[in-house]
């Protein structure tokens, strides 16, 4: 059977930075029901699962409406775990325990609140209109161009991050940059499932631009609090939380 597409949640249950992140409340919410409510109100989105390990981030997610087929394996759920082989076994399964396909899957990190639908129907309109890419990914330009950034060599000494950045004697004639934020991933299915190597580099990406002020990516408390901060302000705000 052959769907459209599948937004996936990974949420580890090991954290060590911010124990717990991942159910802690943001707003009144558990940090993980954001991206479940925001996909939800998706109607691009045919299904929304979450992959996780910890039985109390299942339950959570179970009670904001996305499917939790499976634990994750245990082998999946190390610190040291990359991202892409919990990509692969979410299809192996859904294709092989639940004889279902998807053409394209988006991935969704519970730490990155800030995305919202409009920005899921934007990349998915650019991966299916340009049919040599690979994926879509979500970026946002950063506050401080890093063609001025510098890096501290192994004897000690200044040397600058990105060679012939001096030429630029004004901000103005930057050249404009920009930073994978995490807010959203869309690959091509069969793209994720064939891809071994650096999936970066192997795949052909077009970007979807999110602004910085929504590029939230929460792992300490520090930025947690800094979130729950602008949301109280209402300096920041969420639609699927006006549908509490």
């Amino acid at each position: 059977m052959n769907n459209g597409l599948l937004a996936v949640i990974p949420a580890r249950g090991g954290s060590k930075a911010l124990p717990g992140k991942n159910i802690r409340p943001l707003g009144g919410l558990p940090l993980i029901a954001h991206s479940i409510l925001m996909a939800k109100m998706c109607p691009e989105i045919d299904r929304v699962l979450v992959s996780t390990d910890d039985e109390k981030i299942a339950d959570v997610a179970k009670t904001f409406g996305a499917d939790v087929p499976f634990l994750r394996p245990k082998a999946l759920a190390q610190d040291e775990t990359p991202m892409w082989p919990v990509l692969q076994h979410v299809l192996e399964h859904v294709t092989t325990q639940e004889g279902k396909e998807y053409n394209s899957l988006l991935l969704l990190d519970p730490t990155s609140p800030g995305r919202f639908p409009e920005d899921i129907r934007k990349a998915l309109q650019k991966l299916d209109q340009n049919v040599q890419t690979t994926g879509v990914i979500g970026v946002s330009q950063p506050e401080f161009n890093p063609i001025w950034h510098c890096v501290v060599e192994k004897e000690g000494w200044m040397e600058p991050l990105i060679r012939g950045g001096g030429i630029y004697g004004r901000r103005q004639d930057v050249p404009t940059v920009y930073r994978i934020n995490a807010s959203l991933y869309i690959w091509r299915s069969s793209f994720v499932r064939s891809c071994h190597g650096n999936w970066l580099e192997q795949g052909k990406y077009l970007l979807c631009e999110i602004p910085e002020s929504r590029a939230i990516h929460i792992d300490t408390i520090h930025e947690f609090e800094r979130t729950e901060l602008l949301l109280k302000n209402n300096l920041i705000s969420f639609p699927w939380m006006e549908r509490k």
